[in-house]
C-alpha cells in the first residue's frame, strides 16, 4: 500500500507529524511483508511444471501396473484354456 502525499498529510494532521511518521512506517512495513508472500507468475509456472512432472510420472507408474496384471491374466487364462482343452 503506497500512501499519497494527500494521505501523508493527513495523517500528520490528524496525529501529529511523530505518529503520522510511526504509522507510515508500520504500514510501509506490513506492505512490504505482504508483496514477499505474494506468488509470482514464475513461481506458479515452476509450481504447474512440478505437478505435471508428477502426474506423468504416476500416469508411467499406473500404465506399467496395468500391463503387469494384463499379462498375468492373460497367463491364467492361457492355462485355463489349455487344461479345458486337455480335459475335452
Amino acid at each position: 500500500m503506497t500512501l499519497l502525499f494527500d494521505d501523508t498529510k493527513k495523517l500528520e494532521k490528524a496525529l501529529g507529524e511523530e505518529a503520522a511518521s510511526v504509522l507510515i512506517k508500520i504500514l510501509e512495513t506490513q506492505d512490504a511483508d505482504a508483496k514477499k508472500e505474494l506468488a509470482t507468475k514464475a513461481d506458479l509456472e515452476r509450481g504447474l511444471r512440478e505437478l505435471e512432472l508428477r502426474l506423468t510420472a504416476e500416469i508411467a507408474k499406473g500404465k506399467a501396473d496395468m500391463l503387469k496384471w494384463m499379462a498375468g491374466m492373460l497367463a491364467v487364462q492361457a492355462g485355463i484354456i489349455a487344461a479345458l482343452v486337455k480335459l475335452l
